[in-house]
């Protein structure tokens, strides 16, 4: 399971870095595209830490989920 999400992550960053290359390039971004992408990329991290902290407090790291975008964008607030 790590490594699917892993994967997933790096699918999610080449994404993120070619629209930033093409925003960069024709100074037309694609904003919502890369707001979703950013927090797609919060989920996926969010979940790797769950499931290292279940597995490391000798828990099931099988029963961690990606929680929804207002619990991991709001972490700070």
């Amino acid at each position: 399971m790590d490594d699917d999400v892993s994967a997933t992550i790096r699918r999610l960053m080449a994404q993120e870095h070619a629209l930033r290359d093409r925003e960069a390039q024709s100074h037309h971004g694609e904003p919502e595209q890369l707001a979703s992408i950013e927090v797609q990329l919060d989920q996926c991290w969010d979940l790797l830490r769950q499931r290292r902290a279940l597995r490391e407090s000798g828990q099931d790291a099988s029963t961690a989920h990606a929680r929804p975008e207002a619990v991991v964008e709001h972490y700070l607030q």
